[in-house]
């Protein structure tokens, strides 16, 4: 087991990653103020690690309730943030009852999200079950949920008590779901981490192979890379902002295309290579940069390129995103690769010229 630390202050917490954690009960019982948890699940995870993960936790004395939601991108909302409510009401749930997200990305947003809300505020635990869940989407604190006009806009910065990345779930991952994690562990060596990104070059069969050890190295770079920017930038007035490369354009292809059509991960790779063909427009990135991009993102099954959904399509549902400011849309986009800015001031005739000329991949 490795163990990296998000450092805020009185709010640090640690990050367990390896295999068979889910088995060892001592990684959780430690930041449980009480010995009563609801664990969150959905009804694909539940089959395959609810009983061996809550078992482990009775013998301890934990008295566990479970809730098994709704699997997918298209559940991420009110509907199914109040299930949980009910159930922590139903419970009795208290302040110092905990909450479990156990599964991908959708789980421990709502999780988070619940718990940051709950009684104004529970305990929260992240065990990710998902590749993009393990190394993005559990760690920062960043929770919520959907709305139909935009993704991620109604939530809460709420931070886990721990985060307990078990790698042997990845066994029983889809390989459409491995593929879509790695969109953001590439994401990482694009905005800062040029080394990572010439390792993911030279490993991506390994990753697709599922081979153990090239796992952990990338779950442990990614989960580096971000505790790193959110330790210096918890609330996204700044730097923090980076993670957010190929965001802008992938909600807007998450919305667009429907929630759950196309999954995030492949969303965020669509999006990515819209950044970088714009920053080659603005004069940054060259012809071949942004084919490397692409080059990668293939390698890793992703698509690489964006759906047609008009120009108009875009800016509507790219107008609806926390990055505006001032009611001008902040694009992340590359320097070059392995180094990210932020632009307000993207020419309107570049931005278009940017979303006509990409159609869906081959």
């Amino acid at each position: 087991m490795q163990t990296l630390t998000v450092d805020l202050g009185d709010r640090s917490y640690p990050i367990h990653i390896g295999t068979g954690l889910l088995e060892q009960p001592q990684l959780i019982l430690e930041h449980l103020p009480i010995k009563q948890a609801v664990i969150v699940t959905n009804t694909t995870v539940a089959p395959l690690y609810l009983d061996k993960f809550s078992t482990g936790l009775e013998r301890n004395g934990v008295a566990v309730t479970p809730v098994i939601l709704p699997d997918g991108e298209e559940f991420k909302n009110w509907e199914t943030l109040n299930r949980i409510f009910d159930a922590l009401l139903e419970s009795r749930a208290e302040r110092k009852t905990t909450l479990v997200a156990l599964g991908g990305g959708v789980i421990g947003d709502l999780t988070g999200f619940a718990a940051a809300c709950y009684q104004r505020g529970v305990p929260f635990i992240q065990v990710p079950t998902t590749l993009l869940s393990q190394v993005d989407s559990s760690v920062g604190g960043k929770t919520g949920i959907n709305h139909p006009l935009g993704k991620n806009m109604i939530g809460a910065f709420y931070q886990p008590r721990v985060v307990l990345a078990d790698t042997a779930t990845l066994n029983t991952l889809p390989d459409r779901e491995l593929s879509a994690g790695l969109a953001e562990v590439i994401k990482y060596g694009l905005i800062g981490d040029l080394p990572f990104f010439d390792w993911l070059e030279e490993n991506m069969d390994r990753l697709l192979a599922r081979d153990p050890e090239a796992l952990a190295y990338a779950i442990r770079r990614s989960c580096e890379n971000k505790a790193a920017v959110v330790a210096a930038d918890e609330k996204e007035g700044g730097i923090r902002a980076y993670l957010n490369l190929g965001h802008t354009f992938g909600h807007a292809i998450e919305a667009g295309m429907g929630y759950g059509v196309w999954l995030h991960g492949e969303a965020v790779a669509g999006g990515t290579v819209l950044a970088a063909d714009l920053s080659r427009r603005l004069g940054h990135l060259s012809d071949a940069d942004v084919e490397r991009i692409r080059a990668l993102l293939r390698r890793a099954r992703l698509p690489d390129a964006a759906p047609d959904l008009g120009v108009e399509a875009y800016l509507k549902a790219m107008e609806i995103d926390k990055k505006v400011e001032g009611g001008k849309i902040r694009f992340v986009l590359l320097r070059r690769i392995g180094e990210a800015f932020i632009s307000g001031d993207v020419p309107a005739e570049q931005l278009a010229a940017t979303l006509e000329g990409h159609v869906l991949p081959r």
